[in-house]
């Protein structure tokens, strides 16, 4: 019977017999465990990093705000240029601008045993306002 469907998948198909052997059913299972592996790993991977972000969020709540601050701000500026409302260089001047933000955020956290007080916050927060105005120009 098998031979059967075999030929018959052959002829109605038009596959060439050298490539219907290269699809032997021991291949099809390497490909589908190499594949279920490298999902696992890939979801693995994935919790793993998304743990890491929900306890420094959970631990440093004022930082975790700033920071996804600064990455939404510089996913704007990236669309601003695409969509040509900014030029490149302007974009690289509000780039430079966040990126001393950022380590302004990371001075303050040093004085304070990883944490940023409240003032603080609204000090980078004002400064990324700034920043933010000047994309949607």
């Amino acid at each position: 019977m098998s031979v059967q469907v075999t030929i018959t998948c052959l002829v109605n198909a038009r596959i060439s017999p050298r490539r219907f052997i290269m699809t032997s059913p021991a291949r099809i299972a390497k490909r589908l465990i190499a594949t279920s592996l490298i999902a696992l790993f890939a979801a693995t991977a994935a919790s793993s990093a998304i743990a890491a972000d929900t306890s420094f969020e959970k631990n440093h709540p004022r930082r975790a705000q700033v920071n996804d601050r600064l990455e939404h701000q510089n996913q704007r500026i990236r669309t601003a240029v695409k969509e040509g409302r900014i030029t490149k260089a302007e974009a690289r001047r509000l780039h430079r601008k966040d990126q001393r933000i950022r380590k302004q955020e990371r001075l303050m956290a040093r004085q304070h045993n990883g944490h940023i007080t409240k003032a603080e916050q609204r000090v980078l927060n004002r400064q990324e306002d700034q920043v933010s105005r000047q994309i949607g120009k």
